[in-house]
């Protein structure tokens, strides 16, 4: 660290990692593996590591994906339970980053406000803000790495009702969960279908007096075991490493294979799930009223119950679900479009997510800002104009890690290829400025549908296709050359002038 006089204190790495969550911490893995020789740090906002694992507090929390595929390819997850708690998650990611040194490169209430690249310097200088002390501090990179995610953690999305000001009870959002909220023996009503509603929902029945589940539309669920009896199963009969290579390369295919199925029978797909919900629901429940989506599945994530909990807390009326709209707050709860009032003592809004894209960074190319909704994702890790700069997006329609697994790995093979050839910058530039491009998510989810005008874009086909293809993405990010028509390397190395021959010299 060095301090000038009248400026904010500077450090410089050749690698800036942003974000201290299961993203960042595997790109630290990755990029100290492959170059140990290259220095790094990982900014953090918040005050502690795990990011949506340490952020999120309320009952129930876990994971929508198994962790043999959500967790690291280079770190067996070793618990039988494969749908694990966030507790056990935030474990895992911390012991990850303790084993491997990665937690002494972290600093927490680090929070990025914004990074200007300068092609003379090829480098970033990033704008820091200490959360806990107000200080302003630089960090300059020849690499900015964005893990950040695209949810913004401070806030979630909460829609406008009418009345809220005069119910008596209270109002909570499931990403800032009081620690003192006491709903033993309380009427609770959460409001949305989504991962946290059916996730709350089976968690608070037990001890609430009775949970209902109020959607606008039904979302599709699927029971899942929390077990995965293979994984269990292998882990006793093989070494550790073997175990889990070949559990996740089982859930993987899996994983593809549903999820190509709803894609091109999803007549035949929703009706296998609605057999599903029927099978684990009351005989003559209205599986129809509560449980069928007016979309297809996969338009929107899957919502996976562990072991059917959700369908459990029904079976047992300690939960129900109610179809409708709602029409306003009253002092006792609140008031349907069918004219049926919900009582409730407290309200959760489970109401979803806001995006927020680079975790808010204010980027600037050479004093020009970086307006992303005009950029396109190039391999669906960098952005088109925009100079050693990547950023970590997982799947949507599988787990989010695997994704980030392989953009770890190419970035760091991108790094040896420029070592190799003697370059300090790599830019990906459109061949086409007026190429045809699409949303970055093809993602009907009401989150991503809000901010879809916020975020970059991508084209129609490789290499600025957002791929959502495990093993297409392992072709292109693992085995594929590095090198690309539409990505130009270069460097910064300039020549001076003296009264001896012409000197090449690193700015």
């Amino acid at each position: 660290m060095s301090t000038q006089r009248g400026s904010a204190p500077t450090e410089n790495v050749d690698v800036l990692i942003v974000g201290a969550g299961i993203s960042g911490i595997g790109a630290a893995w990755y990029l100290q593996k492959e170059h140990p020789s290259k220095s790094y740090a990982i900014l953090e906002a918040r005050g502690a590591t795990g990011g949506t694992w340490d952020l999120f507090r309320y009952p129930g929390i876990r994971s929508d994906s198994d962790l043999h595929t959500l967790g690291y390819a280079f770190k067996p997850w070793v618990k039988e339970q494969a749908i694990a708690s966030a507790d056990a998650i935030l474990g895992y990611l911390r012991e990850t980053a303790a084993e491997n040194g990665i937690d002494r490169k972290i600093r927490l209430h680090h929070k990025v406000r914004g990074a200007s690249w300068s092609s003379a310097d090829a480098r970033w200088v990033v704008d820091v803000e200490r959360t806990d002390t107000g200080e302003r501090l630089q960090v300059k990179c020849r690499w900015l790495f964005c893990a950040s995610g695209y949810y913004r953690y401070d806030e979630g999305f909460t829609p406008r009702f009418e009345g809220t000001e005069r119910f008596g009870g209270r109002i909570v959002h499931p990403q800032h969960w009081p620690e003192d909220l006491d709903y033993q023996g309380k009427r609770v009503v959460v409001i949305g279908s989504g991962a946290t509603a059916v996730t709350l929902v089976p968690a608070m029945a037990g001890t609430a007096s009775h949970v209902t589940m109020l959607q606008r539309t039904p979302t599709y669920i699927l029971p899942v075991a929390s077990r995965d009896r293979i994984a269990n199963l292998l882990r006793w009969l093989l070494p550790r490493k073997w175990a889990y290579a070949l559990t996740r390369r089982k859930n993987i295919a899996v994983q593809r294979a549903f999820w190509r199925f709803c894609r091109a029978w999803p007549g035949l797909a929703r009706r296998l799930i609605r057999y599903a919900n029927a099978k684990q629901l009351p005989k003559g429940y209205p599986v129809d009223e509560h449980f069928s989506p007016p979309y297809n599945p996969w338009d929107q994530r899957l919502c996976m119950v562990p072991d059917a909990d959700l369908f459990q807390a029904i079976r047992k009326g300690s939960a129900s679900v109610v179809t409708d709209r709602i029409e306003t707050f009253t002092e006792r709860g609140l008031k349907l479009a069918s004219g049926r009032e919900l009582e409730a003592d407290i309200v959760v809004t489970a109401t979803g997510l806001n995006l927020l894209a680079l975790g808010g960074i204010a980027l600037t190319v050479d004093g020009v800002p970086v307006h992303l909704p005009d950029k396109v994702a190039f391999r669906g890790m960098m952005l088109d104009g925009v100079p050693n700069f990547s950023l970590a997006v997982g799947y949507t329609n599988s787990s989010w890690t695997l994704k980030i697994g392989l953009l770890c790995e190419h970035f760091c093979r991108l790094l040896t290829y420029m070592d190799k050839h003697g370059h300090t910058i790599c830019r990906p530039e459109r061949g086409e400025t007026d190429m045809p491009t699409r949303p970055l998510l093809d993602f009907a989810a009401g989150y991503v549908q809000r901010s879809l005008g916020e975020l970059p874009r991508q084209g129609m086909q490789a290499p600025w296709l957002m791929s959502m293809d495990y093993y297409s993405d392992t072709k292109l990010l693992k085995e594929d050359s590095v090198e690309d028509p539409n990505l130009r390397f270069s460097s910064h190395v300039r020549e001076v002038v003296t009264s001896e021959p012409k000197v090449a010299v690193a700015v």
